[in-house]
This record gives structure tokens, sequence and C-alpha cells, in this order.
């Protein structure tokens, strides 16, 4: 936490039945006909193209408010660079292509996030995880990442599945990997994001979406001169990332292919591109590392981190206690704690208004909320205000403990809530972590560093297990670093090639 603020398989042939196919989807969205930038053929979509631009315009200051950009701009630039290199060889730029997709800008943008994963918005807005550039091995594996992401956009498989999906049906769109969950409870209060945008953010794609990502990702940077095989040793990665976290989900679970399954088509249709005639060279792995040299790998303990059941943020110098069993999810804006079973939540932030008061009263104001009570609290000298509510939601009553603090310039202020029958067994876990917020004084902790990656050149011919330090921060495992690197603990790694290894200063 931070300050900072396909459709079905079908080929559709004619405008009437396009329109046909709109009428009987009326239920469940407006329908637009457009011919698709990559099929040049017209098809049934959700939103116009203005509509997609404008709705992904307002959801990218949405995601970077909750996630928040990596604050390195000789990296977003370089991203960006690779990123356009793509977007030159795809179907928005193709000749023949209507002006509003060719001139239509794209937003390659890092988030600051340790989550390994890419997902993009309709209008051209496309996303990548600092995660995700740390477990890339070179340039060519980037161009194919940011080619994928760009493939979604250009197929319009957002305003696709738009037309398509009943609402509630919510999962994390696009990237690499599947994302962050949204802990079972609604996305709009975990996320913050309104209307349109939490469904465009939590469209599913259907395997055959992917499949067409990963086919547009190999002809783009392919074209673009990329030696896109090399992205099958990435999906090799996932694979073992997944078996690592042990989160591997059976194929037939998953909307994403296996990560094994992609790798195969990846290195069969890179080898497509290169029958037809193109170069494909482009690997730069030494570039590629010396860009991503220094990024922060993992969790930024300084922008919080839970130990020993308490949540403590070095940066913002305040720390508050974590009831026993309960998860942390640390975001950028917000700190949402979650009990076993999801019954119970809080979710700290810090708030606009000027006193405690005044922010739990904001909360107390709006429609639907009926006050309890409320009361001044003083505790570890910092002037706070609490207090009890009941309110009205989509999924029926909840009851509501609200706690705000003044502290170091800032109001923090936590909003708890639970079904009523539990309130009265949940309420102590949400008081004691309300009044356990008190200011920050251990210097260990203040003066903790987030781990980074230091890209070292091999000076001989070495096993891998043997580049690596005898004890590694954090929780890392060697065969986590072993991942990182794309290559085996065993595997002898020649003199001169770089080697990405976790330091913590």
């Amino acid at each position: 936490m931070s300050v900072r603020h396909l459709q079905k398989k079908y080929i559709i042939r004619g405008s009437k039945l396009i329109l046909l196919s709109c009428c009987l989807l009326l239920s469940l969205s407006a329908c637009v006909v457009q011919r698709s930038p990559v099929t040049g053929h017209k098809r049934a979509y959700a939103y116009s193209w203005s509509q997609e631009v404008q709705m992904g315009k307002e959801a990218n200051g949405q995601v970077k408010q909750q996630y928040g950009l990596y604050d390195n701009p000789t990296l977003a630039k370089y991203v960006s660079m690779i990123g356009d290199s793509v977007l030159d060889h795809s179907d928005m730029r193709g000749p023949n292509v209507d002006p509003k997709y060719r001139n239509t800008p794209f937003h390659y943008q890092v988030l600051n996030s340790s989550i390994v994963n890419a997902f993009a918005l309709p209008g051209g807005y496309v996303y990548i995880t600092r995660g995700i550039l740390a477990a890339l091995n070179n340039e060519a594996q980037l161009a194919v990442v940011l080619g994928h992401e760009t493939g979604h956009v250009a197929a319009r498989h957002a305003s696709q599945s738009a037309l398509e999906q009943k609402a509630g049906q919510l999962a994390l769109v696009g990237g690499a990997v599947v994302g962050q969950q949204a802990l079972g409870l609604p996305a709009d209060q975990i996320l913050q994001l309104g209307g349109m945008a939490t469904k465009l953010l939590f469209l599913r794609y259907s395997r055959d979406d992917e499949r067409e990502a990963d086919r547009l990702g190999v002809e783009y940077s392919a074209k673009a001169g990329y030696h896109s095989s090399d992205a099958s040793a990435f999906f090799t990665t996932l694979k073992r990332m997944q078996e690592q976290s042990g989160q591997t989900l059976p194929s037939m679970m998953s909307t994403h292919p296996d990560p094994g399954d992609r790798q195969q088509t990846i290195k069969q249709l890179a080898a497509e591109w290169k029958n037809k005639g193109y170069k494909m060279t482009i690997e730069d792995q030494k570039k590629y590392y010396k860009e991503i040299d220094g990024i922060i790998y993992g969790d930024n303990p300084r922008e919080g981190f839970t130990k020993n059941g308490m949540f403590y943020h070095p940066q913002l110098k305040f720390q508050f206690p974590v009831p026993n069993d309960w998860q942390v999810y640390n975001q950028t804006s917000q700190v949402i704690l979650a009990n076993k079973d999801q019954s119970a939540v809080m979710i700290m932030s810090v708030d606009t208004n000027r006193t405690p008061q005044a922010s739990v009263q904001a909360f107390l104001n709006q429609q639907g909320i009926i006050t309890i009570k409320t009361n001044s609290t003083n505790k570890h000298n910092l002037t706070g205000y609490e207090g009890y509510a009941t309110a009205t939601t989509q999924q029926g009553d909840v009851k509501v403990y609200l706690y705000a603090v003044s502290y170091g310039g800032n109001i923090y202020r936590f909003l708890d809530y639970t079904t009523p029958d539990q309130f009265d067994n949940m309420v102590g876990n949400f008081t004691n972590t309300a009044y356990g917020f008190s200011s920050l004084t251990d210097q260990s902790i203040l003066n903790i560093q987030p781990v980074r990656i230091h890209v070292v050149d091999v000076q001989k011919d070495t096993r891998f297990s043997d580049l690596l330090p005898q004890k590694l921060p954090m929780d890392i495992k060697p065969e986590d670093v072993a991942i990182l690197n794309q290559v085996k603990l065993d595997d002898i790694i020649k003199k001169g090639t770089p080697v990405k290894i976790p330091v913590q200063k």
C-alpha cells in the first residue's frame, strides 16, 4: 500500500445473420456491427470502437490508482518502445485497416505488482507487471507477451465477451497466467472499480480467445524481427512457477491453455513465420538484462508486509495487528484483511477527508446506511473516531464497523463488515486491529529494503547452484532463482552469460 493514489466458434456471413445474432443477445448487451481489424469481416460487438476507447481510458485511471505504476521512467520508456515496435507490425496498423483503428494510440504501462502477469483493456491499454518483467529472459520474450496483449485489443475480445457473458461471471482478463482472485467478494468493493470499468476488467476470455492472442502475439513479434520461438521457454517457466507454488490448474479447469501446450504451440507458430521468410533474429538478452537490472523482485516490504501477527508499513511508519488465520492482501491504495472463509472483511485505506470524524460520517451519510452509534476515541495518543452501522448491498444486509485515525498527516480509515449474525463474533477482531493502529518505531523494520534483481556475468563455466549465495533474502528458495533464470539448478552456465541474482541490501 502507498499513498499514490469469439464469440462461439462459427463463421458469420452477411450482415443479416449478424443482426439476427444481435437480436438474440439483446438481453445481455446492446449490439454494434463493425469490421474486425484482424479478419476484415463484419461481426457483432457489444460496443462500438469509440466506446471501447472511452471505457478503456476511464478504466485505465482506476487501474493505475489501484495498482500503481512502477517508478522507473527508463524501464517504462523501454517497454513502451518494444510495445510500439510490435504494434507497428500488427493488424491495428495495417495499410488497409479502418483509420479509426490505425489512428488509435496504444499505451504500454508497467504496474507495480509482483504478480507474474500481463493484461489489456479495450481501446489500446496494455499492462505488464514488474513481476513478469523479472521473469522474462530477453527482449524477444517481452515482444511476444506484449504482442499477445495487443492481439487481445486488436481482436476486440473484451467486446466480444461482453456480448456473450452474463453479469457475475468474473475472472481477470488476459495475461500470461491466472491473476489474483477477488476474495470471493464483490469486485467493486475489493478493487474499488465501478460500472463498466469493472465489467471490462473482469470479463472472461475464452480459450479460443487466448489461443488467438497467442497466434497474434507470435505473428506481430515475428514480423517485427523477434526470435518469437524464445517465448516457448517462458511458458515452461510459467508451468514451473505454478508447480512450485502448488497452484497448478488442470488444463480443462483454466480459461488459459495449459502452459506446456502453449510452449509447443508457440514453437510451431514461430516456425511457420520463419518458413515464410521472416528473419526473426532479435533476442537481445544482454540489452534486456541491462534494462531490468535493479528491478524490485517480489513484494516490496517498504510498501507493507506482515510478520508475526503484525502488519508493518515502513514507508508510512505505522503498524497494526492481524488476527490469527486472517489473510492479508496488500494493494497500492488499500490493505484488505479477510478471515478464513471470507465471510468477514477489513479494508484499511487512506481517506481524503480532513478529520477522523468527517471520514466516518462521510460513509455513514450514504444512502442505504443506517447509523447505530458513533464515538470519539484516543488510542496510542492518536485522535480517532468510530461508528457502527448496517448497510444494504446487492448480496444482502451487512453490519459495519468504521474506525478512522489521524496519523502522519493522513487520515487512515478501517471499513470492516460481515453478516449481521456474525458481527458479535467478529467485532472483537475489528476493534483489536483498529485500536492497535500505532506508530512504527522499530529501526530494523523502518530501514528494511526490497529485494532487487542484480545482473552479473558468469566469470567461468559454473553450475548454476554454485552461483547462488549461501543465504538468499526473504523466503526465496534456490529453485525460485533457477526458475527466474529459466534454467535448472544443475545446469552449467557458460562464461560470459548474464544471470539474475536476488539481492537485499
